[in-house]
């Protein structure tokens, strides 16, 4: 991406600006180091909390101090400090919370920069942030950080509510086709829609939002997708038509492994940007199993899962017969009070001999370490991106949002893996 420099003496100071969300951060602060390795001026805003956490978790301050210029700079996500931020917090406050209170401190910080924004780098689901560059006079760009075609899908709801296709009407067939979606009607059916399309009232305001802030983004002066035309091609021919300047530059971690490599060698020192501490001691497990023998299960940051429908997947991977390393947060399993606790005790205890059960892994070491053979994933967009690098094939559980569209283009479309989404069963 070339920019004019603002003059001889500087380089050219850009901010980015991710939502306060696990995986929005991931590649955004990935996206941060690439271009301070290329010379530029960064300022990377995060939520108050989240940079907290990523301070208690890992070794941020330290590590960016090798960029000159590089700077961390914070912004309140518009709620207060006590509040668990857990579930779909984000968007039941966005409008009121973080619209209101995020809006009036991305300005203010903009205002008073030193030396001045020359281009920012939004969350491409920050409609506000583009009003206020519009205002201030600053490029800006968006930074869509779920797949290409969930974009589109999001994009495509107005019409295809128009053509009768949404709402969904009771028990109706969910495998039928949605023909209203340009490039993809051979293969989406009713239910690879996004989860909040099976809402029976269509004019709720989650769906209302997200059609909102999607068709928003593309008043951007540009929109960034961490995806190649490789993978996305026909789709991002079907986006360039609301948006002309598209910049297809993923996937990201890939890239930042390859320079960081050239840079130090084969021992780079990679950033963690987890906002859970990692526990490295299944490595040692891993490096004990045989090539490829392993399944990695892993749903993400913010998935919630019932004690009844742990207990089936963990019965599943047990009848498989298959060794496994299994990712269970301790606030992801929704129960009476402790009873999420307990069952990851019972299941640990049952499984010792076959399974590793973790809080929380270094995925991207996990997915490339040589006995891992398989991934049990939510299908998030930054997870099925880091197995696709690491050639690891995929069974794809999705939790929501648009990781029911990944998980069906993963296994109709790029034929990598398998969709199981609305089934939990142990077969």
């Amino acid at each position: 991406m070339e920019m004019d420099s603002p003059s001889q003496s500087r380089p050219p100071h850009v901010v980015i600006f991710p939502l306060p969300l696990q995986g929005h951060i991931n590649s955004m602060i990935k996206l941060a180091e690439l271009l301070a390795l290329a010379g530029f001026k960064l300022t990377f805003l995060n939520s108050h909390h989240n940079h907290e956490r990523l301070i208690k978790f890992t070794n941020i301050v330290a590590y960016f101090k090798r960029y000159p210029g590089f700077e961390l700079k914070t912004i309140t996500d518009g709620l207060p400090l006590d509040h668990p931020r857990s579930g779909n917090w984000f968007l039941e406050t966005y409008e009121e919370a973080i619209i209101m209170k995020i809006k009036q401190s991305f300005r203010e910080m903009l205002m008073n920069s030193n030396p001045p924004v020359d281009c920012v780098i939004a969350d491409g689901f920050s409609g506000f942030a583009i009003d206020v560059a519009n205002e201030l006079g600053i490029p800006i760009i968006g930074f869509r950080t779920s797949s290409p075609r969930s974009f589109w899908v999001y994009y495509s709801i107005t019409d295809i509510i128009k053509a009768g296709e949404l709402p969904i009407r009771g028990s109706e067939d969910m495998d039928r086709l949605i023909t209203t979606v340009p490039g993809m009607e051979t293969y989406l059916r009713c239910r690879d829609l996004p989860s909040f399309c099976r809402k029976s009232d269509i004019e709720d305001s989650t769906v209302q939002l997200i059609v909102k802030q999607t068709r928003k983004s593309t008043e951007a002066d540009a929109l960034i997708f961490n995806t190649t035309d490789e993978l996305d091609g026909p789709i991002l021919s079907q986006i360039r038509t609301k948006c002309a300047n598209i910049y297809p530059i993923g996937p990201l971690h890939a890239q930042l492994n390859t320079k960081l490599k050239a840079k130090h060698g084969e021992s780079f020192d990679q950033f963690s940007n987890a906002l859970r501490k990692e526990d490295k001691s299944c490595i040692p497990w891993l490096d004990k199993q045989p090539y490829r023998s392993v399944i990695y299960v892993s749903f993400g940051s913010i998935t919630s899962t019932s004690r009844d429908q742990l207990v089936e997947l963990w019965y599943g991977l047990l009848n498989s017969k298959t060794k496994f390393l299994f990712v269970v947060r301790p606030d992801s399993v929704i129960g009476k009070d402790g009873e999420g606790e307990d069952v990851v005790k019972e299941l640990m205890e049952k499984s010792k001999d076959r399974g590793y059960i973790v809080d929380w892994a270094p995925q991207e070491v996990v997915l490339n370490h040589q006995a891992v053979g398989g991934f049990l994933t939510h299908s998030g967009w930054n997870s099925t991106l880091e197995s696709i690098v690491a050639g690891v094939p995929m069974v794809c559980w999705p939790y929501f949002a648009d990781q029911q569209v990944t998980s069906r283009v993963v296994s109709r479309v790029w034929k990598i893996g398998l969709d199981m989404k609305d089934v939990c069963d142990r077969k």
